[in-house]
């Protein structure tokens, strides 16, 4: 843990980079589970140039660092972060007369509603994921048989040594994956996205019915990450797991998370202030008075009764800090 002299002395190089620095943020305040201890120093600019030169400061300063986005997914611990939160906050949206140009600090939403404004398809049925643009091609996000890695032409990142670039096949997308979740130490900072010309009216039509669904599922003031555990590729599952399940359980190739929690009766379980909803088996939210340790403890007692009755590993969609 650094030391206070050595905090204000970080502090201080930050701020004559040209970022604006604040000392011990509760890190419940940048999560959407609205938990979390504080962060001894969070250090946010929109100007890359000078994102990429904080990233090589903390590098060289040796302080435990992390680039943080929107927080929809991450838990952190009551302990907090002893280090530096980087947050890259670009969030220009750009229409090119081939591609959008995106940078990773836009809300994935403000660029949804600007592909819907200009008759572009295949973002529309991501209408209220929340989150930040950088994150959802981090976890390769999607819904309704859509994924981002379908419309991403390139992203640019930057690898703690020098700034790169990757076409979609270089990204190594999968199912809630990237090449990005396995080299956490690559900062994404923009993307081109090409997507085809589409119906705008019918694209927001649509839109407005999943925004429905989505407000009645995940209401905006929940305090949660939407599913917490991702869905099972029923390629990998065992043939004798798949022989037993009633029909129209595998929806799109996948064996829903909800379903298998459904069985081992997650819907209502609480601990402390954590609650599963009594609706889905796959939601997991903070009631105002919950605990991150709370959370954790939970989520490991889901895990383990779907592990005892199928003997499959739940993976959740949320990462952690500090446990």
């Amino acid at each position: 843990m650094p030391s206070a002299p050595l905090l204000t002395e970080f502090a201080q190089q930050l701020h004559c980079l040209g970022l604006d620095v604040r000392q011990n943020i509760p890190l419940s305040e940048l999560t959407r589970f609205q938990l979390g201890g504080a962060a001894d120093l969070v250090a946010e600019t929109a100007e890359e140039s000078v994102f990429v030169r904080a990233v090589r400061a903390v590098r060289s300063m040796g302080v435990p660092w992390l680039a943080l986005g929107g927080g929809t997914n991450l838990i952190a611990s009551s302990a907090g972060f002893r280090g530096v939160i980087l947050r890259y906050r670009g969030a220009r949206i750009e229409l090119g007369e081939r591609y959008v140009h995106v940078e990773s600090g836009a809300e994935l939403q403000s660029l949804v509603d600007f592909t819907i404004a200009n008759g572009l398809a295949g973002l529309h049925t991501m209408t209220r994921i929340p989150g930040w643009v950088g994150g959802a091609i981090y976890g390769n996000a999607g819904a309704y048989g859509h994924s981002i890695e379908s419309c991403i032409e390139g992203v640019r990142f930057f690898d703690g040594r020098v700034l790169r670039g990757l076409d979609r096949r270089g990204c190594e997308f999968a199912y809630r994956d990237s090449i990005f979740k396995r080299n956490k130490d690559w900062i994404i900072l923009s993307a081109v996205l090409s997507l085809p010309p589409g119906d705008a009216e019918a694209m927001r039509r649509r839109a407005e019915e999943i925004r429905s669904l989505r407000d009645a599922k995940y209401p905006p003031t929940m305090r949660c990450a939407g599913s917490i555990f991702k869905n099972l590729l029923v390629a990998g599952l065992p043939k004798e797991l798949m022989l037993s399940l009633p029909p129209g359980v595998v929806v799109e190739g996948k064996l829903p998370a909800g379903w298998l929690l459904e069985q081992v009766g997650a819907k209502g379980m609480r601990r402390g202030g954590i609650q599963v909803a009594g609706y889905h088996a796959n939601t997991v939210y903070n009631d105002g008075g919950g605990s991150p340790e709370e959370l954790y403890a939970l989520i490991g007692e889901l895990k383990q009764r779907v592990r005892e009755r199928f003997g499959l590993l739940l993976e959740e969609e949320v990462q952690y800090v500090g446990f």
